[in-house]
Order: structure tokens, then sequence, then C-alpha cells
């Protein structure tokens, strides 16, 4: 990925934990890498292949210059976010917040603090086999669109399945969906909650009849095992009804623990 960088660029702003701080204001200083494809920018000469870096240094100066936050943590974030959500080309964005004279009572030259935050490839699982399944699931999707850290980029098609485990219950339809998005694995899970919440999702029998179920398939390429969150999604290469539908938007993405393809997880999966 190719690189646009700012170096050292000076605001007047008003951060800090102090009252005097708040008030008084100081200098800080800003660097930002951006991450991005400038190939056809290289190419074709036209800036509107790349990002105008001028106003990018106009975007960092007025957050900082009009917002008042007492951490360089939160102020450092949400300068990231708004590039990100301001630039579509960008990718990533590593970013170092400097506070010189920082109020300590000790000499040192510079206090900061470096991120990095940028979007993330997920795919998600959707089923629903109670009430009006269709709208469930279109709304969930409706919902996804609504998050501004959230981008839709693909849905597949909706497929009617037979029910997995707990057999004695109504068909399911099941659609899998990819998002780009700036959450973190766990933010994201909190927000499919939410969504589910809406829909009076209850979790009464394991595998039992929902209004809305949504899960996170796989998260880039990450491997997650804890007590409350497992991704790739553990029965994703046992279930039909996510391969099928997972395959037709990414059929080629490889799964990151068996190095298979999905649709090579699912023609195995067809003859077992």
């Amino acid at each position: 990925m190719d690189r646009i960088k700012i170096k050292n660029l000076e605001v007047f702003g008003y951060h800090g934990v102090f009252e005097e701080e708040n008030k008084l204001g100081q200098k800080f200083i800003v660097s930002v890498t951006a991450h991005l494809d400038t190939r056809e920018a290289g190419m074709s000469d036209d800036l509107t292949k790349t990002i105008h870096y001028g106003e990018m240094a106009l975007l960092i100066k007025k957050i900082l210059e009009t917002k008042t936050f007492a951490l360089l943590e939160r102020a450092a974030e949400v300068v990231c976010e708004e590039i990100l959500l301001t630039y579509p080309l960008i990718r990533k964005v590593e970013l170092e917040l400097k506070k010189p004279w920082a109020p300590i009572l000790l000499p040192l030259e510079t206090v900061s603090v470096t991120i990095e935050r940028g979007w993330h490839t997920v795919y998600l699982g959707l089923g629903s086999n109670l009430g009006d399944k269709r709208k469930y699931l279109e709304n969930a999707i409706e919902q996804l669109k609504g998050q501004k850290d959230i981008k839709v980029a693909k849905v597949s098609k909706f497929y009617e399945t037979e029910p997995y485990g707990y057999t004695e219950q109504d068909i399911f339809l099941n659609a899998c969906v990819c998002i780009e998005t700036l959450q973190t694995p766990r933010e994201l899970l909190d927000t499919l909650h939410q969504i589910e919440a809406r829909a009076k999702r209850e979790r009464v029998i394991h595998w039992g009849p929902r209004t809305l179920d949504l899960d996170i398939l796989l998260y880039d390429d990450i491997i997650i095992d804890s007590e409350d969150l497992i991704i790739p999604h553990k029965e994703l290469h046992k279930r039909m009804f996510v391969l099928e539908p997972l395959c037709e938007i990414a059929s080629y993405v490889r799964h990151p623990l068996f190095s298979l393809s999905m649709e090579q997880l699912k023609e195995k999966l067809e003859k077992n």
C-alpha cells in the first residue's frame, strides 16, 4: 500500500485534563501517514484519484482547534475516524499526536500518543425463522448501512434452509453480507447484539427459533478464541446454509485456520 505523509503539523488547541489547559491552550504537533493506492493518480496525474493533503491538513487543524478533549487518546481517535470517513480512498491511518510542555513538572521534550486505525473487511451471517423473515433480514441490513462506521459492500441472495441442530422448528431464511467497518471485533459484536435486540431476539433454546440471528463469520484474517467471541465462526465450515450464500459473495476468501477457500470448504462439505 502506498503512503502519503503529513509530518509535524502545528496546531493550537485546548486539550488536557487541567482547567488551565482548556482555557489557555497550547501548541500540538500532528504527524499522519495515510495508506492508499496511488497508482491511478500516478498514471493519470488526476487529483481526484488521490487525496488532497492540503485539505486533509486543514481538516486535522479544524478538529483540533474547534473541539476540546481531556485526553490525547480521544483527540487522536476522533482525528483518525474523521480522516477515514472523509476520504474513502484511505484504507488505514497512522497518527502521532504530540504535546510539548506537558504539565508534569519534569524536564521533557514532548508527550505523544500514536495510534493506527483502518477499515476491516468482515463477513456476517444472517438468519431468521420467525415472523416476517425477509423483513427481519432486510431491516438488519438497513441498520448496518445506518452505522456511520460501517459500509455494506456485498449482500447475497436470501436462501431458504432447513433448521440446524434443533430441527423441530420452521425453515430459515439465511444470507451473508460483506461489510467494511472501523469497529473492533467486540464493538461490532455489541452492534450486532443491539440490532438483534431491536428485533426482539430471545435466546431460549440453543439453535432454536429466532427472529434474527447475526454472526461474525470472518474478520479480516484474524483469529480470536475467547469465551465470548470466536473468529472465524467455529461452525462456519460445517454449515451449508452459511457456505452457500458466503460463496456467492466471497468464494475466493480463505479460511485463516484451514487455508481453504470458501468454495473449497463448500465442496468438501458436499462430499461428506
